[in-house]
């Protein structure tokens, strides 16, 4: 029995212990610096792009009056017949959209 006592000692130790050990609070870890020192969160301090308001109307209108021709066009597809400029629209339509995007989205 004095064997098991022995042995059984360091477990009963471990068990007290353990809650006299103060819990650390969690610690998050912090982000890493950046890359670029120069860099900053801020706004940017350089000239700033303008939007030409009545330019940007004149494409959004161009896109509109393109985009109400495509339905009849498609029509006449199901018909069996395919008008020769309706890739043509589509491809302009594609490209006043992306510019459109762009200029909208600095």
């Amino acid at each position: 029995m004095k064997k098991s006592a022995w042995l059984s000692l360091p477990l009963l130790l471990g068990l007290l212990v353990t809650p006299a050990i103060p819990q650390s609070p969690h610690h998050f870890p912090t982000p890493p610096e950046p890359l670029d020192p120069t860099s900053t969160d801020k706004e940017p301090t350089g000239p700033t792009r303008r939007v030409d308001l009545a330019q940007l109307q004149r494409e959004a209108d161009d896109l509109a009056r393109a985009a109400q021709t495509i339905p009849s066009d498609v029509a006449n597809v199901r018909k069996g017949m395919l008008p020769k400029d309706v890739i043509e629209k589509l491809k302009q339509i594609e490209k006043l959209s992306k510019r459109l995007r762009a200029e909208l989205n600095p």
